[in-house]
């Protein structure tokens, strides 16, 4: 149960009623806010986001070290997981394929590691153009939280995992505590605020918070993880549980 009590399958931004319609939503959305959302991420976070997308990343430097290594960054938007990856790479190693469903946010992505050893590709989690087994490392950075079902992600990325390949899944979470009542009020209302006036989008910033509260907590999703077929999974907090680190291993 999420911390509205209710089981959530995955994400419903306001109007959408199923499946379909939550992901033309979400990709719509992501178009629209594209132009922004660096400046947004970096603005509203204080900068935190950078230092968990490189602890992320050195968390599977065991993995990024080895030159033939098959890493995907799933939901990758403009790039910043992508790059943090890219920096733990050896020189001539296989590239590192980075996709999301959002034109827009890949794009500007895509120009992001246009030197670097990356290849974009326009792609929807849950219909991954990958063959099973094929990769070593999956990562996914505060996108997982925008899939239409939760569960189906997790098992298509399990379909594409290699035996003993790693699934890494960075995104929010809601702290309990003082720092999680501290947390709620900026979340939920000082961050639309200042979000939509920078981008003009009030919606998207809306659906932030609300996307967060609907997400299952950790204990649910190592269970989600566990009933999809992964092994050895855990859940790292980070800056007092704001967000966390989700890490499981295809048996």
């Amino acid at each position: 149960m999420n911390a509205t009590g209710t089981s959530a399958t995955g994400a419903r931004p306001e109007g959408a009623s199923d499946e379909q319609s939550s992901a033309a939503a979400v990709r719509q959305m992501f178009n629209s806010i594209a132009p922004r959302y660096d400046l947004l991420n970096h603005v509203l976070s204080c900068n935190i986001d950078r230092v968990w997308w490189n602890r992320t990343a050195r968390r599977f430097r065991h993995v990024l070290a080895q030159p033939q290594a098959s890493i995907l960054d799933i939901c990758c938007g403009t790039g910043d997981m992508t790059l943090a990856l890219l920096r733990r790479r050896p020189v001539g190693a296989a590239p590192v394929l980075a996709a999301d469903f959002s034109h827009a946010m890949l794009a500007r992505g895509a120009e992001k590691f246009r030197h670097h050893n990356a290849v974009a590709i326009e792609a929807d989690a849950l219909h991954l153009p990958l063959s099973g087994s094929s990769l070593d490392l999956i990562t996914t950075a505060f996108g997982f939280r925008n899939l239409a079902n939760y569960q189906s992600g997790l098992r298509e990325f399990h379909r594409v995992l290699k035996p003993g390949g790693e699934l890494g899944i960075l995104d929010f979470s809601e702290p309990s505590g003082l720092v999680g009542k501290l947390y709620a009020f900026y979340f939920r209302r000082i961050l639309p605020a200042i979000g939509a006036r920078l981008s003009g989008m009030g919606s998207a910033y809306s659906y932030l918070p609300a996307s967060v509260q609907r997400f299952p907590p950790p204990q649910q999703m190592v269970r989600l993880m566990e009933d999809s077929g992964y092994t050895q999974v855990s859940w790292t907090p980070y800056t007092f549980g704001i967000a966390g680190l989700y890490r499981g291993v295809k048996a």
